[in-house]
């Protein structure tokens, strides 16, 4: 599976990981921490600098002691800060390191007991102009690494997600259960499928249990909550369904996300590209094979929420901002947050009058928008509110944030494309008439009241979708020319030429036909001029005969 002349980069990371990683840990935690990279055929014409491999990443699984970390748990991202070249500055260890199995958090201030989500959401929208643009070129230098790389992961433990409300899906999870489970894989995976299926008659759990004894241990099932705090618990995401599924998968896994490998059986599908068909061939070469996986561009929004003042002062949103950023008055706190994989809007919801809203980009106040809303898109969403909302097609590796008005109530706002490195704010001023919306992923809507803003930033958690082998830029002009007809239409007929000489006759022909023409007009109209003088002249000698 190498190409020839290139060196051999397969080896198990678990081999280089520090020795008190190793301590406490299970066998199979050690099993589960393997990964080894696989380079494609064509790898002898890619430049020495594509040839990457980490040296000591960590894993994502947190140790059992709570200890104070140095690097990230995504395991993406500790391969970009371990790399070998040099090149990549070490972000993750400035920045906040999230522990998996801790759900609070003891701040500095009166020994107070905060939840955790609140400390996270507060010091990603305190990262640096630095700290943010080292982050985003890292995840930018590794995704494109691992579009010329095949990575192949031991894999213990598959995540099932099936299309909500879809019963006729239900079976093909049994089948794809089933087929996980059965002996004759080379390794006996541990399923997780969602605990809605406990109970389901078609999926018939009791049944499939059954059949062999192992298969009751080996089952498992999972609900939201333990996708959001454990998934360093799952090896690989096979989703079944249409896009909708993969954005929900998104939505689950709020920070590191397992390779997501999207079985097409939906609508459009611009995330699905296996055909379910196949999908016994497919999951077997992506398990003894490996993938190739593209690090999909996600969103950070938080909610931030105005403090309350006794005083009577006059508030505007411009103003505390940017006072903010200037002199730390602490105006807002922090709500909610997410990470979102295609959109965040912020609308007038069911107000019958447009939203006004405050877009800041950075330290500076941009524009005051009067529209419908404000639709903020990565590359990924980009084809959907964003293409409704009259904004451009972008291919999913650029690093860009994308604005588009709602029904702007002007001619002159239109879409534009902001670099990923910039960080967004989009506010309702005090003195709105109503309050406004947030849409995240097209869930969680959000009330949005006057002196209230939303933070956008790339988010350290890019999306790993698993792709087809081939070039990924044909395979996306390829959906958007399928799904949704882009530029078709009926070719035009190009001219039919033909040579001098047959030319030179039909000009000829032509010249014949119209002089032949001519004479033919020519004789008729001395037959009509001589017919008419006999006639008269015939006239005339009757009346002279009839007078006699």
């Amino acid at each position: 599976m190498t190409s020839a002349g290139a060196p051999q980069f397969s080896r198990a990371l678990s081999e280089s990981l520090p020795e008190d990683l190793h301590s406490g840990s299970s066998s199979e935690d050690e099993y589960n921490r393997k990964i080894e990279v696989v380079f494609e055929n064509d790898g002898a014409r890619r430049r020495k600098s594509s040839f990457v491999l980490a040296e000591t990443p960590a894993t994502e699984k947190p140790p059992r002691r709570h200890v104070d970390r140095t690097s990230s748990q995504c395991l993406v991202h500790s391969m970009v800060e371990k790399t070998f070249l040099g090149l990549q500055p070490k972000v993750e260890s400035k920045l906040e390191q999230i522990d998996e199995n801790e759900t609070t958090r003891v701040s500095s201030r009166n020994g107070q007991v905060v939840p955790r989500d609140e400390v996270r959401a507060t010091q990603s929208r305190l990262l640096t102009k630095k700290q943010l643009s080292d982050m985003a070129l890292s995840v930018r230098s590794m995704a494109k690494r691992l579009g010329n790389l095949k990575v192949k992961l031991k894999i213990r433990s598959v995540f099932l997600l099936t299309k909500a409300h879809d019963k006729t899906l239900i079976g093909k999870t049994r089948d794809v259960a089933r087929w996980l489970l059965s002996k004759d894989r080379s390794v006996p995976y541990i399923v997780y499928v969602e605990d809605t299926m406990k109970d389901n008659k078609v999926f018939d759990a009791n049944s499939l249990t059954a059949e062999d004894p192992s298969y009751t241990e080996r089952l498992k099932y999972w609900d939201n909550d333990l996708a959001k705090k454990h998934p360093h618990l799952f090896d690989f995401v096979v989703t079944l369904g249409g896009d909708g599924t993969v954005l929900y998968a998104s939505w689950l896994f709020q920070r590191v996300v397992p390779p997501v490998l999207s079985f097409a059986l939906g609508s459009l599908g611009f995330l699905t590209k296996f055909d379910f068909n196949d999908y016994q061939n497919t999951l077997t070469q992506a398990f003894r094979d490996g993938v190739t996986i593209s690090l999909r561009l996600r969103f950070e929004g938080t909610v931030m929420r105005s403090h309350k003042r006794d005083d009577d002062e006059e508030k505007d949103l411009v103003e505390e901002l940017i006072g903010e950023e200037a002199d730390d008055r602490k105006t807002h706190k922090p709500d909610r947050n997410f990470e979102i994989l295609n959109d965040i809007v912020v609308d007038r919801g069911p107000n019958p009058t447009m939203s006004t809203i405050e877009l800041f980009g950075d330290e500076e106040h941009l524009t005051t928008v009067q529209a419908d809303g404000i639709c903020v898109a990565t590359p990924t969403g980009s084809t959907a509110y964003n293409l409704a909302a009259g904004g451009s097609l972008c291919h999913p590796e650029n690093p860009v944030i994308l604005v588009t008005a709602i029904c702007a109530h002007t001619l002159s706002f239109r879409p534009i494309i902001l670099p990923d490195t910039i960080v967004l704010r989009l506010g309702v001023p005090y003195d709105a008439r109503a309050n406004s919306w947030a849409s995240f992923d097209g869930r969680e809507r959000i009330e949005l009241f006057p002196g209230d803003y939303v933070t956008i930033s790339a988010s350290r958690y890019p999306f790993a979708n698993v792709m087809p082998p081939g070039r990924r830029s044909e395979d996306w002009v390829n959906s958007i020319s399928r799904t949704l007809q882009w530029n078709s239409r009926q070719r035009q007929k190009a001219f039919q030429e033909w040579d001098e000489g047959a030319k030179d006759k039909k000009i000829a022909r032509r010249d014949q036909q119209k002089r032949e023409q001519v004479a033919k007009e020519a004789k008729e109209t001395k037959q009509d001029y001589f017919g008419a003088e006999a006639q008269d002249e015939a006239g005339v000698w009757q009346d002279n005969n009839s007078g006699s």
